[in-house]
């Protein structure tokens, strides 16, 4: 199975002017653990995640006053649509993170998470009852 099989295509994309409750206000409206950050003046694509807000909170920062770019991974480990999600999950395994952003035509096409390969790989559930049969 590939990546472009299990990524959600729906991004949410914050900016980096944005404060870091304004982007967990989106991020738990939109149920997910990470938005891309557009950012031209810091070299284009980065990613907030769920962890970043939570480090931030730990430190005592106040998120109204905490913005996105000072806590925003500029670092990005990219995935293709066409890579295989053995190579997106050893990916993730090397680099210690839980999602990649997918680009496509150095676009972002999408974000797969740990919960997205797991999901593909993990047997559909089926009731107890169903299994018996």
């Amino acid at each position: 199975m590939l990546v472009r099989d299990a990524m959600s295509t729906v991004i949410l994309t914050v900016g980096p002017a944005h404060t870091l409750r304004q982007a967990a206000a989106l991020m738990s409206a939109r149920r997910v653990g990470a938005a891309v950050v557009l950012d031209p003046d810091a070299g284009g694509i980065g990613i907030l995640t769920e962890r970043d807000i939570l480090n931030s909170v730990g430190l005592g920062q106040d998120p109204d006053r905490e913005h996105v770019h000072a806590h925003t991974t500029t670092e990005v480990v990219f995935a293709s649509p066409s890579w295989t999600l053995e190579e997106a999950a050893r990916a993730m395994t090397h680099g210690g993170f839980r999602h990649l952003v997918v680009l496509d035509r150095d676009e972002p096409a999408g974000i797969v998470s740990v919960r997205d390969v797991i999901r593909c790989w993990a047997p559909a559930h089926r009731p107890a009852a169903a299994a018996a049969l």
